[in-house]
């Protein structure tokens, strides 16, 4: 088996002691340092926290189906953007071990998974979304701006199995604008109850005028409810 390809990161450290983490993927054909330029325009005075490292991954050039095959930085293939075709499930999941290898390196740090929050915009989103799902559950939560699951996917069959035995699910936060044209609002406000069906505990953003982009007011409410999860730890 071909080792794990090591994905470049782009990381803001914490301005103090270092005792939990934020994994930020980005949207199709954008770069880690892309939405940190761009998460440093729309919010001030930035995202950043005296005890979280912000860790924003670029997806590696792959060939892209819906752009006719041309490469692009995309977390996996899609037959189309669309909730209603099958999943490209080979390429989520080797993107799965892929990415594990980053909540293992902050592991490794002294990290504990519950101290760890994933999240994304756009296709961003549904790659955090298979990651926490279906293979750490175990992490304080999971969060998607203007992102969709497709209709029938395996992330929510996980969800389901989870909660059946009475295993313990983090929490989902979502966001979407209701004039985004690309990944449509209805797709987003969808997964959420289909995640709730399932058993998961969810909250759901709408923002009015909002296209597909980051807004200030969005990633305020998201910067308070990840110090909700990742409050700070209180020294002895």
């Amino acid at each position: 088996m071909a080792a794990l390809r090591k994905l470049q990161i782009c990381a803001l450290s914490p301005t103090g002691k270092h005792s939990a983490s934020l994994i930020f993927l980005h949207g199709s054909g954008d770069t880690g340092q892309g939405l940190r330029a761009w998460v440093r325009d729309v919010i001030v005075p930035d995202l950043a926290f005296n005890h979280i490292r912000v860790i924003y991954p670029t997806a590696p050039a792959r060939p892209y189906t819906p752009m006719r095959g041309a490469l692009s930085t995309v977390w996996f293939d899609r037959y189309k953007i669309s909730r209603d075709c099958p999943e490209h499930l080979e390429s989520i999941d080797a993107m799965c071990s892929t990415l594990g290898s980053i909540i293992q390196d902050e592991v490794n740090a002294g990290i504990p998974k519950h101290r760890i929050i994933i999240g994304g915009f756009s296709m961003g989103g549904a790659m955090a979304l298979h990651l926490v799902c279906r293979y750490h559950p175990d992490v304080a939560g999971v969060f998607a701006l203007s992102s969709f699951l497709n209709k029938d996917s395996v992330a929510f069959q996980a969800v389901e199995e989870r909660h059946r035995t009475g295993l313990p699910l983090p929490e989902l936060f979502q966001c979407h604008g209701t004039s985004d044209d690309l990944v449509l609002h209805q797709w987003g406000e969808d997964t959420s109850v289909l995640l709730r069906k399932a058993g998961m505990t969810t909250t759901f953003h709408s923002f009015p005028g909002l296209y597909h982009q980051l807004s200030q007011p969005e990633m305020e409410l998201l910067r308070s409810w990840i110090l909700e999860k990742l409050s700070p730890t209180i020294s002895s």
